[in-house]
């Protein structure tokens, strides 16, 4: 968003201090071409029939996949769903905790007013914006994003909007929220007497329709949809003309010409080789700044990196929060909450807070640290297990918040002045920023750096016939009749 701003003024300032521009036609839309996005391999796809999707033959990545449902109706419905039901959620009451006589009701903004009131506020802005907020906002812009695309024309806005849900989609944290529930009610049926409200079904309800929205919604096909634009803006001052590639049946440029979108994975190819992060200009689809890769990807996942791991032991060693009953009580630590949820006979439920509080931050550093010092030295080992390894740290890293949501939790209905009281403690803010800078490491870094590296993406000369080999084709024939299609290898 910042690059994009600075962009526009600086063009605005050469437009001022020049006369109109020729164009030049030097960008082409290569259609039916993808890169993978996690080892940069560009490949042919054919046309998908419905409930079939294209891995890539490299390293095991999905390329693409259609869904047999419905290309508006299904996701929209699910939309609708998940609205009325975040609309009640707002209103209705969680649980109710009654201690001696005295009762306590806990709302899904409870948790984070009272992180407010006992001076955690960053953690306050934390709860409320993965739980309150960003769920709301998420469906409002997949109901925007579906109407714009039911409409003939597509308006401008709607590929705008399109990347943002993408971009936020991972920080609306409504089925880790769901788990930190299930974790507060087994610590609290001991404490006193809970009663569940409606609110825990709504919101166990909103998990399963978001969940589907997102399982019926098919961007692909709503990129497809969208008209390309004839002229875009262009890196240094440049304006260009588009023109256009069949990958199936044009020659294709080498490797190094071309670059696939960031954010809707059209695939542009330039009449000069593309530096690696420099800015190439404005997509043809979604008028995002083009890029081959993530600018100083390595730089920016190993500062985040570094400032994970400094906080990782305090998260660990300082308490996260205190219960205290009838004035005695001790601090808790991640590990001895999870202890006590073994010596309760809860053991699936430790060993679930154990795998996300311990073992995913563990994983996410070591796995993360492995792939950037394997880009610094260039090595080829097990490069598509680390694309997968990558693929898996970049899902389970946001449920590691369960901990810091149950704590809101506990928090928020645990309050009856000297009788039972919990109290959050500053592990628990080492803990979440051990969460999120974590989770900013492995968004910054960039996979395809590690096959770039180990020289993995570059264009292989045919010695028979001189030309170059770009991509890897879809081979013809028959589909499989699996819900997978395998691609296949071009051999020389």
């Amino acid at each position: 968003m910042t690059d994009r701003f600075h962009k526009r003024l600086w063009q605005n300032a050469v437009n001022l201090s020049r006369t109109s521009q020729r164009p030049h036609d030097s960008l082409h839309v290569v259609e039916g071409l993808h890169e993978c996005s996690v080892c940069g391999l560009f490949q042919r796809v054919p046309e998908l029939k419905p409930g079939f999707l294209a891995e890539c033959q490299r390293c095991g990545a999905q390329i693409t996949r259609r869904r047999k449902t419905s290309v508006i109706g299904a996701p929209a419905a699910f939309c609708l769903a998940s609205a009325a039901l975040y609309i009640a959620l707002l209103i209705s009451p969680l649980m109710t905790l009654n201690v001696y006589g005295r009762e306590n009701t806990v709302a899904l903004m409870s948790g984070p007013i009272e992180l407010s009131y006992q001076g955690y506020n960053s953690m306050c802005l934390l709860v409320g914006l993965t739980t309150l907020a960003m769920p709301g906002i998420v469906i409002a812009l997949m109901a925007a994003v579906l109407y714009g695309a039911s409409r003939p024309h597509m308006p401008d806005w709607t590929p705008r909007l399109l990347t943002w849900y993408d971009r936020l989609r991972g920080w609306s944290m409504v089925e880790v929220y769901v788990l930190g529930v299930l974790v507060a009610y087994t610590k609290l049926v001991d404490l006193a007497l809970v009663d569940l409200q409606p609110g825990v079904y709504l919101l166990g309800g909103l998990m399963l329709t978001m969940a589907a929205m997102d399982s019926t919604f098919d961007d692909d096909l709503i990129w497809n949809n969208r008209d390309l634009r004839k002229r875009v803006d262009g890196h240094r001052g440049k304006v260009l003309n588009v023109a256009h590639l069949d990958a199936h049946h044009d020659p294709l440029p080498p490797v190094e010409h071309m670059l696939s979108c960031h954010a809707c994975g059209l695939v542009v190819a330039f009449d000069h080789a593309v530096p690696q992060e420099a800015d190439m200009g404005d997509c043809p689809r979604c008028d995002q700044i083009l890029r081959r890769r993530k600018r100083q990807n390595l730089a920016s996942a190993s500062c985040f990196l570094v400032a994970g791991i400094i906080f990782y032991i305090p998260a660990n060693m300082l308490p996260v929060m205190t219960y205290t009953k009838v004035g005695h009580g001790a601090p808790s630590t991640i590990i001895s909450g999870v202890i006590e949820l073994w010596q309760a006979g809860m053991i699936p439920l430790s060993l679930l807070v154990l795998f996300a509080s311990i073992t995913v931050p563990v994983l996410k550093i070591l796995a993360l640290s492995f792939m950037i010092i394997s880009t610094k030295l260039r090595s080829r080992w097990q490069l598509p297990l680390l694309g997968k390894l990558y693929r898996l740290v970049d899902i389970i890293g946001r449920w590691s918040m369960i901990d810091v949501f149950m704590i809101s939790i506990l928090c928020a209905v645990v309050h009856f002045a000297f009788l039972a009281n919990v109290t959050a403690d500053p592990g628990m803010i080492c803990f979440a920023l051990v969460v999120i800078l974590t989770i900013f490491a492995v968004e910054l870094f960039d996979p395809r750096s590690m096959w770039d590296a180990a020289g993995l993406n570059q264009s292989a000369p045919d010695s028979a016939a001189g030309q170059f080999r770009p991509a890897t084709p879809f081979p013809d024939g028959p589909a499989p009749s699996s819900d997978t299609l395998p691609m296949e290898s071009e051999r020389a």
